[in-house]
């Protein structure tokens, strides 16, 4: 049975409400932290492990490295083409599944952000993702995973909020699973305008697994990486009760 973020409809209709014009906006300053945390160079071959629409991929290539993205859905990939193509810059793009695909080419860095990780089964696909990673980059490489831990789950909780967004009113809701081992995450998008009492749209739900800081940090260790650094933004700030975000820094 495929996973619901195999589903090109599920990113056709939810991909313009979760990457706004903030999470834009923000990507050139990302890509020259991620440049500045690698030690990159121009012609740096790096790996955007779960590209998506291109968001950073396009960014990085701008900056003169030789990018090349994977995911699993072939219309991000085709939205990522077209970005490419608008800003002029060469962008590797291959259709292919993290939890079985191993790069023969070595990459200088691999990233992996904006809480794309996580959402697979088991703890075991989850695991396997980032062997594939950790076997896709030479040695010396790293590897730079942000994404949503328990922490900043709990930090940063709220039960559900209702804004305007893409053409829709979107209502969100959530709720732990468990002892905090995963947030629940319930997306309705309604016309705009929409009563309370309206039906939605289009709803859909699903479950992040939340790992700690400590945990992910101690599995990439385990996994082979030689040293696997925590912070709370890509900018080397404390991952402490003030950070933004959980960004880890691996080198193999």
């Amino acid at each position: 049975m495929s996973e619901w973020f195999e589903s090109s409809d599920f990113w056709t209709n939810y991909a313009p409400i979760m990457f706004d014009d903030a999470r834009w906006a923000e990507a050139p300053d990302v890509a020259e932290a991620l440049v500045k945390i690698a030690g990159l160079k121009k012609n740096s071959k790096v790996l955007d492990a779960g590209c998506g629409v291109g968001r950073i991929s396009v960014e990085l290539a701008a900056l003169g490295l030789d990018v090349t993205g994977i995911d699993i859905i072939q219309n991000e990939l085709d939205a990522a083409k077209e970005s490419a193509l608008a800003e002029g810059v060469p962008l590797k793009l291959i259709n292919a599944d993290l939890r079985t695909f191993i790069s023969k080419e070595k990459y200088d860095c691999a990233v992996n952000l904006y809480t794309s990780f996580g959402y697979c089964d088991s703890i075991q696909e989850d695991i396997m993702i980032l062997k594939n990673i950790y076997s896709s980059l030479k040695d010396g490489a790293y590897f730079i995973l942000e994404c949503t831990s328990r922490e900043t789950a709990i930090m940063y909780f709220t039960p559900g909020e209702e804004f305007e967004r893409a053409g829709y009113t979107v209502r969100t809701h959530f709720e732990v699973k468990g002892a905090w081992e995963g947030l629940l995450s319930h997306w309705d998008l309604y016309s705009l305008g929409a009563g309370k009492d309206s039906k939605p749209l289009i709803s859909h739900e699903f479950v992040q697994r939340l790992y700690s800081a400590a945990e992910l940090r101690d599995i990439l260790v385990n996994i082979g990486f030689k040293e696997a650094d925590v912070y709370g933004d890509f900018d080397y700030s404390p991952y402490n009760q003030n950070a933004r975000t959980m960004v880890i820094v691996a080198k193999k």
